[in-house]
């Protein structure tokens, strides 16, 4: 069954950011991550969440998805992205 990671992203520093989605990217590719959402308009439709940046990527199951979380490649872009984004996320699976 199909699993998503969901991501609010509020980007601090953009030039720095840029080299996270690099990697991020390239880890994407090594766990078969399908990028849904990347960026793009948000409206908000009830309650108070102001979203910054929304990614929304899918994954063929939940154990591939935290694969990828947990996966050196990730772990790279995670180090990179230090200082540059305020990342919230989460991991839901599909119906």
């Amino acid at each position: 069954m199909a699993a998503y990671i969901i991501a609010d992203v509020d980007v601090t520093d953009p030039i720095q950011y840029a080299q996270y989605r690099t990697l991020s990217s390239i880890a994407m590719q090594a766990y078969g991550a399908k990028p849904i959402v990347r960026g793009g308009a948000v409206e908000t439709l009830e309650g108070p969440w102001q979203p910054g940046r929304v990614v929304v990527l899918e994954f063929p199951d939940l154990d591939t998805a935290r694969r990828f979380y947990d996966s050196p490649e990730y772990g790279a872009a995670r180090q990179a992205r230090e200082g540059a984004a305020l990342m919230r996320m989460i991991l839901v699976q599909g119906a």
